[in-house]
């Protein structure tokens, strides 16, 4: 029992103990309020958009055989907002190799900016990810097991602000056990049985993709959110839809059906606002147009709808 609680029990029958347990249930209830609150704020904090972290990843290439494939991953890097690259024990890089003639743009600053370093160097100053594509299949195998796929690392690394390197080994036998070991995370591509072992640059490229969220600021790709149509814009589409349907002389309950699947239709395609405005005048002209035909077909006597062999109209089902 606290000295608070012997505090309330010697005094229960005076009128200074209930006051302190007014005390105490206030000062209770604050706390409350508080830990209520600060949980709110951790919930936010935890659906607010992921953006890109102060300390981006550094990239790290052990033991590369060609120097085509540092151009590449140099590229990746530059496609997903990654710069600083660094290489352990690496073939001879120059201008003229075809390093440069793969890098791309990152030829301007990731490839020339690129440092040589150790092994040890990089475990001591980093919190490291290791990266392969055979994996324990069980908890036996404690070097490759457990591991990330890289949708589980980004979700992993999104939560701290760390140093991180992400290692990659050799293009034909990859990081060795001796290695992993001194790893602290293993991450793997999931990829077919048969064959899981892909190229070193296409992993490279699949990883920096799957973890662009923390690195990139802005894409080229518009917001798609903000570039969906307004919803009273998309309103008056299906009152123009359900005007054309009553002037096409649906029977009503197909004209229900139709407005029904019309709205469901629109309601996943998410339309841009040029969509909408675009359909609102081609429905609006096609309205007119049956208007018009309506009315010449009481001014001559005339059926709206075209015969059949028959003699009856026409009308599609």
């Amino acid at each position: 029992m606290s000295g608070g609680e012997n505090a309330a029990a010697d005094g229960a029958d005076g009128p200074t103990a209930n006051a302190g347990e007014d005390d105490a249930a206030a000062d209770s209830n604050a706390a409350a309020g508080k830990s209520a609150a600060a949980a709110v704020e951790r919930a936010e904090a935890a659906d607010a958009p992921t953006g890109p972290r102060t300390q981006k990843p550094v990239v790290v290439v052990v033991e590369p055989e060609t120097p085509g494939n540092v151009g590449s991953i140099a590229r990746a890097m530059k496609n997903f907002g990654l710069s600083e690259l660094k290489l352990v024990d690496p073939p001879e890089i120059d201008r003229d190799s075809e390093a440069y003639g793969f890098a791309g743009h990152a030829r301007e600053d990731v490839l020339p900016n690129a440092e040589e370093v150790t092994f040890d160097e990089v475990v001591e100053n980093y919190h490291t990810v290791g990266t392969t594509a055979i994996t324990g299949e069980d908890s036996r195998s404690g070097v490759r097991f457990p591991f990330k796929t890289p949708v589980e690392l980004k979700e992993s690394l999104k939560t701290v602000e760390t140093r991180t390197a992400l290692v990659f080994g050799r293009e034909s036998r990859g990081l060795n056990n001796e290695e992993l070991r001194q790893l602290d995370e293993v991450c793997s591509i999931p990829a077919d049985s048969e064959y899981p072992v892909l190229n070193l640059a296409q992993a490279a490229n699949i990883v920096f993709y799957e973890l662009r969220e923390l690195n990139v600021g802005a894409y080229q790709l518009p917001d798609v959110e903000r570039e969906r149509a307004d919803a009273a814009d998309v309103e008056r589409f299906h009152d123009y839809f359900a005007e054309f349907l009553d002037r096409a002389g649906q029977k009503e309950h197909q004209r229900d059906k139709a407005a029904v699947l019309m709205r469901r239709l629109l309601g996943r395609a998410h339309p841009t606002d040029r969509e909408v405005h675009t359909l609102l005048g081609a429905f609006r002209k096609a309205n007119k147009k049956l208007d018009h035909l309506t009315e010449l077909a009481a001014k001559y006597d005339e059926p709206v709808y075209p015969s059949g062999p028959s003699g009856d109209e026409v009308v599609e089902e």
